[in-house]
Parts: structure tokens; sequence; C-alpha cells
């Protein structure tokens, strides 16, 4: 990224047909902290990497409840995320004063897109520099979308977004086609494997991640979106490494195998 005579105004398109301010806003959602959102049928799972600015200083929220049935993970300019995740806690609210109903995930979404899209044909304002992962209950079952700085927004059922996302991107997709049956335990651990994935071999505590979920229970009422506490993080994790810990032992028939497998001169 550098400057040129194109990027001093959002509303001023270069000859290639491209906004740089919008894709100045789109780099800052990369260098933020990770998050990652992966759903199944019934439960969607957030869950953020906490990074403090410095040794000094405690680490900013990357995770917000917006509804009983709905919640956003982010990553880029904490600042612009809070406002934003205010905007969907009021449409929320809004929402279920007059229809009497929660609003419809996809439906939040869109609205979340139509507001970051205002900010892209004004030249008064900028891009929210931020990146949202929206994770929510409906009628319809269990949804995870991805807002765009650039008012874009995606339906996935499974992603990571913010620095070092990539490997957490490829973990995920060697494992998305069976999240749909996936238990909340199951959602979790594989939420945290993400994350651990973009620690670059810091060690995964349950005090440099945030993991929440929502979904509904077997009877099918709501589990209101709530984030999980620190001891029970911990005691996924613990049992996540005791499991990787654990010697491979060798099955009667691999052993068999191995005995048949002499040289002749050996017979």
């Amino acid at each position: 990224m550098f400057r040129n005579q194109y990027d001093t105004d959002v509303t001023t398109w270069s000859p290639q047909g491209r906004l740089f301010q919008v894709e100045y806003a789109m780099e800052a959602v990369k260098q933020g902290s990770a998050c990652v959102g992966l759903r199944s049928r019934t439960h969607a799972v957030l869950a953020a990497a906490n990074k403090p600015a410095s040794e000094l200083s405690s680490y900013q929220r990357k995770v917000f409840r917006v509804a009983d049935h709905a919640g956003v993970a982010l990553a880029g300019l904490t600042a612009d995320g809070r406002v934003l995740s205010r905007f969907l806690r009021n449409e929320c609210i809004n929402h279920s004063f007059v229809y009497e109903s929660p609003l419809p995930v996809s439906r939040l979404a869109l609205r979340l897109a139509d507001k970051a899209q205002v900010c892209t044909q004004r030249s008064w304002k900028r891009p929210y520099g931020v990146g949202l992962l929206v994770a929510g209950l409906d009628e319809s079952g269990a949804h995870l979308y991805y807002n765009c700085p650039s008012g874009n927004y995606f339906e996935y059922q499974a992603f990571a977004i913010g620095s070092r996302s990539q490997a957490a991107k490829t973990f995920l997709e060697r494992r998305f086609e069976g999240y749909n049956d996936y238990t909340p335990e199951q959602l979790i651990k594989d939420a945290l494997s993400a994350i651990k994935e973009t620690l670059q071999g810091e060690k995964l505590t349950s005090s440099n991640c945030t993991v929440a979920i929502v979904g509904r229970k077997d009877d099918g009422t709501l589990e209101p979106f709530e984030t999980i506490d620190a001891k029970r993080i911990q005691e996924i994790i613990d049992s996540m490494e005791a499991v990787e810990e654990a010697p491979a032992e060798p099955s009667s028939m691999q052993e068999e195998e191995r005995g048949s497998d002499a040289a002749p001169m050996d017979i």
C-alpha cells in the first residue's frame, strides 16, 4: 500500500476501477487480532484472540452480544466495531418492539452492510475500518455472516478474519464439511484449534482467547448468546492437550503386519 493521487477521497475512482480508501479499510481488518466463526445446524460459535496493545495494558473486547439470539466478533478498529455493535443492538431492539419477534439474522447482516456501504459513497465520511462476523439463530437455523468494510456480506459455514487468519482458514477448510452435525462441544474445540493456528507458537490459554456460543437446545428453546467463562474454556483446552499428548498405541493388526514384513533371508 502506498499513497497516490486517487486515494485522497473515498469517492474517487482509479483508472483501474478501484476505491483505494475502501481497500485501506479492508487492510485494517487484516491487521486486527484474529477472529473465528463456525456453525452447525443448531449452534453458532465465535472465538477471538485477545491481544493487549502492550504488556502493561489489558486487551480490548472483540466479542459483543447484540441480542439474545445474535452476537458479533470483530477484527480491525475496535472503536468502529463498538459503534456498529451498538447500531445492531438498536436494530434488534426496535424490530422486537414493533414486531414482537427477533430480527432474522440475514436481515441483521443486510442492515449492517447497508450502513457500511453508505460510507463508501459519501466524500465527508470514511469507511469503517472493521470486519464483523455476525453469528445468530433464527427460525431457519444457525447462521454465520461476514460483513466487509466495502458493504459486501457473505454467509459462511466457517470463516476467519484478522491477522494470520489464513492458517485458521486452512484448518477450517479441512473440516467444515462435517460441521452441520457437530455438537456444541465439538464446535468450541474446533474454534479454539483454529485460534491456536493464528498464535504462531504461543501457548493457547483461557486468558488469550474469548469464546461465545448461541444455539437451540434439545427441547427447541433458545440458548441465548453468551460468553463462555474462562474456567470452562481452560478445561476444554486441557482436554484437547491431553488428547494430543496421548501416545498412539499400535493395533494388533498393525503388529501382525509388521511381523509378516520380514525379509526373505530372515525367514
